[in-house]
């Protein structure tokens, strides 16, 4: 099926627009947990992997600002012909921004998928070999109870998970492996 952009034309795209290495692979941690997630539930793995690595383009250009983050995005994707709920969705994983709130499954998924990608991160951080193989979803799941531990990450947007049918346990579990299957790519 065609989305109105291949998956090496938005790795081109994000190229483009982000500078940062990091942001680059918090982009692919989240299209890696995307298409798991749509193996999961029986979604569109190609429509759900663009959408997580899309979702941040405009990170850079708006300044990381939440409430002009994903507009610029949004711009970008109509003008490339980007199916619209791809652009849809990754509009809604900041809400911020607009008045709509997430509604459907691909909404939530986004949001919560591309959320918990920073805590596994900042789990991983914490071991001493800083090796994502090394983390647990135990210990995920336990640093989600620790409101200190990686502060920037929102509790609540995580918990999402459970519109998916999916209690934090299985999310977490789920993540971290899409995740681990990239590695290499996130450098951990």
């Amino acid at each position: 099926m065609s989305y109105g952009i291949t998956r090496d034309e938005a790795l081109n795209l994000l190229m483009e627009n982000i500078r940062n290495p990091n942001l680059i692979k918090h982009c692919l941690a989240s299209e890696a947990v995307m298409s798991a997630l749509a193996d999961r539930l029986d979604e569109d793995r190609e429509k759900w992997g663009l959408a997580g690595l899309l979702h941040d383009l405009d990170v850079e250009i708006t300044n990381a600002d939440l409430s002009v983050h994903t507009l610029e995005t949004e711009k970008i994707l109509n003008e490339k012909g980007v199916d619209p709920e791809i652009i849809r969705a990754v509009k809604l994983h900041n809400e911020k921004a607009h008045k709509e709130k997430r509604s459907k499954i691909f909404h939530h998924a986004l949001a919560a998928g591309e959320t918990i990608t920073g805590l596994i991160i900042a789990t991983a951080l914490v071991y001493p070999d800083k090796k994502i193989h090394s983390v647990k979803s135990k210990s995920i799941t336990k640093r989600m109870k620790e409101k200190h531990f990686a502060a920037g990450v929102d509790r609540e947007i995580v918990m999402e998970c459970t519109m998916l049918g999916m209690d934090i346990a299985e999310f977490a579990g789920l993540c971290l492996k899409a995740m681990q299957s990239i590695s290499d790519d996130l450098g951990l």
